[in-house]
């Protein structure tokens, strides 16, 4: 699965910025109106969370995410793995309680 892949299959929710959008690493922002949507289709492709909103993130997950920002208590993080990368999906709520950055990385497997 491919960064690429999943945004296909998000098409449909309306994105109301595009920050960066490449095959190993993108940045998007959604209306929060279009969270439990986009949670949908992340959990049909990922499964359920790695870390969900609310749970205190492990060493192994800050590590994981470090380059990427890491992810906070607030946040949520879906993690796929595949024979080609891991794909992590994170959500970043905003303080305006608004809008949700998502960032998706494909880190390629060693």
């Amino acid at each position: 699965m491919m960064i690429k892949d999943i945004l296909s299959k998000i098409s449909h929710v309306n994105i109301n910025e595009k920050r960066t959008i490449s095959e190993e690493y993108s940045e998007l922002v959604f209306l929060n109106k279009d969270i439990e949507e986009l949670y949908k289709v992340f959990a049909g492709i990922f499964g359920q969370p790695l870390k969900k909103q609310g749970a205190k993130p492990s060493k192994d997950i800050l590590r994981l995410t470090k380059e990427y920002g890491g992810v906070w208590e607030d946040q949520t993080l879906f993690k796929k793995d595949n024979e080609q990368n891991t794909i992590i999906a994170m959500f970043w709520p905003w303080q305006d309680n608004m809008h949700t950055t998502l960032k998706m990385a494909a880190i390629k497997n060693i």
